[in-house]
């Protein structure tokens, strides 16, 4: 069910804020000690402000007053996607390429479902990811959970 709500709202929600020349970047639809909460994560060249999340969190409620897809309480958060930027689509392995991730996968590859890696290159849909001295060819599909890890350096 959750999921299945979780891919309604996505669908309803990522041309409106496209079209506002930001990206739909992930969404979570989860219930939490306070209650049922969904969080968007948005992003657009040169980074996202608290106004940009302001106008985001506007356009989002009168979407989804107007459709009353949600028949229950719940608390809309919106935010940047953070250092450690969720991975959720094909084209974001391909913009990142280069970038060191973390990711869990659904089924084991060798035995393993974690690797911290290097994307060297997305191919049809496997990509290719260097860990540990090797590259790992992993099918896109089998990727539960990728998330860029930035690098913080303190002078």
């Amino acid at each position: 069910m959750t999921e299945d709500i979780k891919e309604k709202l996505w669908n309803l929600l990522e041309i409106p804020i496209t079209k506002k020349n930001y990206e739909l970047v992930d969404l979570e639809w989860r219930r939490e000690r306070s209650g049922w909460v969904l969080r968007l994560y948005i992003d657009k060249p040169g980074g996202v402000t608290i106004a940009d999340c302001a106008k985001v969190s506007e356009l989002v409620g009168k979407i989804l007053d107007k459709e009353d897809l949600i028949h229950h309480s719940y608390n809309l958060e919106v935010s940047s996607p953070g250092i450690d930027r969720p991975l959720t689509k094909k084209e974001h392995f391909i913009k990142f390429k280069g970038a060191k991730v973390k990711i869990s996968l659904k089924n084991p590859l060798e035995g393993r479902r974690n690797f911290t890696g290097i994307i060297l290159d997305v191919r049809g849909d496997l990509l290719d990811l260097e860990a540990e001295g090797r590259t790992w060819e992993i099918p896109l599909e089998n990727i539960k959970k990728a998330n860029l890890q930035g690098e913080i350096s303190f002078k």
